[in-house]
This record gives C-alpha cells, sequence and structure tokens, in this order.
C-alpha cells in the first residue's frame, strides 16, 4: 500500500515496515534574516518550514524511541538549520571540539554539497549541549579532513540545554539544536554545488546517543544496515533547493 506523506515522500509497506522508497526535502530560501540563531523552534522563521520525522532506528531497540524533527533553509552565503528533540536518558558532557560528541545525547546533519560527487560529505555532529565535530568525508573510514578551530568557529551554534548536562535526565526532556554554516568555510574543503531554486544536493539527519543509559540510533533516510553506521552515504536522501 502506497501513499505521499506531508513532506512528499512516497512510503511502501514492505514486510509489515513502512519504508521510504526516496527520502527527499524541499529547502526554503530564507527572504530575509530577521531573528538570531537562538534555538527557538517556535520563532517566526521556521513557522511555516516543513520538518523531516526521523523514522527509522538502526540496532537493537531502545528502551525509549525519541522522536525528532529537523528543518533546513538556506540563503544565498548560509545554510541554517535546527532539530526539535523529545527525549529522555539525555546525556552532554564532551566539551572539544571534534570530540566523541556522538557518545552524548546528539543530532546529526551529513550532506554532499558538491551534486557531482554525492558520496563525499560533511558531517556535522552537534551533541546537546552544543559542542560540534564536523569532518569532510572524501571517502568514509578512508580519506578525511577534521575541520580546524578556525572553521568550526564560523559555524554559529545555539542549544537549549547547558552545556554539560551531568547526571543523565532520565524524566521526559525536550531539547533544541539551531546552527548556521557558512558557505564559504564549506568550500575551503570541497566544491560547493550553490544552493538556488533547483539545486540538488543528498544528505541525511541522524540522532544517536550512543553513551546514554539509553543507545539509540535514529536516521530520517532510511539506512538498509544491519549494525548502526551513520557513514554510508549511499543510502543518502535528496535535499531540493526553492
Amino acid at each position: 500500500m502506497n501513499h505521499i506523506n506531508e513532506v512528499g515522500l512516497k512510503e511502501t509497506n514492505h514486510n509489515s515496515k513502512l519504508i521510504k522508497e526516496e527520502a527527499q526535502y524541499i529547502v526554503k530560501k530564507l527572504k530575509k534574516r530577521s531573528n538570531p540563531i537562538d534555538a527557538n523552534w517556535d520563532k517566526a522563521q521556521w513557522k511555516g518550514i516543513e520538518a523531516v520525522t526521523l523514522d527509522y532506528h538502526m540496532g537493537k531497540d531502545p528502551k525509549f524511541l525519541p522522536k525528532v524533527q529537523a528543518k533546513l533553509m538556506y540563503d544565498d552565503k548560509n545554510i541554517y538549520g535546527i532539530f526539535k528533540v523529545e527525549d529522555r536518558y539525555v546525556r552532554s558532557v564532551v566539551q572539544e571540539y571534534n570530540g566523541n560528541v556522538s557518545g552524548d545525547s546528539c543530532v546529526e546533519f551529513f550532506f554532499a554539497p558538491d551534486s557531482d560527487v554525492p558520496l563525499s560529505y560533511f558531517n556535522l555532529e552537534i551533541n546537546a549541549g552544543g559542542t560540534p565535530l564536523i569532518f569532510y568525508v572524501a571517502k568514509p573510514w578512508d580519506n578525511f579532513t577534521k575541520l580546524g578551530k578556525e572553521d568550526i568557529d564560523q559555524i554559529e551554534i545555539a542549544h537549549s540545554l547547558p552545556e554539560v548536562v551531568d547526571p543523565e535526565i532520565t524524566e521526559p526532556t525536550t531539547w533544541t539544536i539551531e546552527y548556521r554554516i557558512p558557505i564559504s568555510m564549506l568550500e575551503k574543503h570541497s566544491k560547493v554545488t550553490h544552493p538556488k531554486r533547483g539545486t540538488i544536493w543528498k544528505a541525511n539527519f541522524y540522532k544517536t546517543g550512543s553513551r546514554t543509559s539509553n543507545p539509540n540510533f535514529l536516521t530520517w533516510s532510511f539506512v538498509d544496515n544491519p549494525k548502526p553506521n551513520f557513514h554510508l552515504p549511499q543510502f543518502f536522501g535528496t535535499l531540493k533547493f526553492q
């Protein structure tokens, strides 16, 4: 049985599990930046933007399954993103750039900005305390570059929780991460097909927390792999800039 969901994705019931045949997201242009990056999911500029939901989980089922939504926008100079996580068992202790933030409660945006090379990508990972990791991965596990402090400092990040969340918050907790990525910074490490109407990028959104008491590995675009592994760009979905 097939149907079209709210973000225009065709879905099919396969082996009693809903599988997206093609994960697609329309990225709208921000006409006028009127608000700061402040992790406010409900502010005006995000109101009319559709959210993707991270409906797929890799690995063993967690004791609690977070509900995760994400949105994107762009302008001529930046990519803007925001995550909203309805969570439990939230822990965030890593504070150094490019540290093991994915062990914490963490959201991630992997994206290939060169339309001609869809298997090479940046992985931006941000824990609940706002600490980032970002690499440029030309080839998973073989050829990658860790971005330095000068580049990372250009990414503007806001977070709703404190920089350190310890002890773990076990009760229901909603947290948000908002970020702005300058396109000029990306161009230091990769060719970039500039966002405009008709531009296509490949990407995926993730949520993890491998070292919390509730390990979880959520994805937007379905990843057909028995063990949790986000570095499989062949399963990225499609971003269509409008």
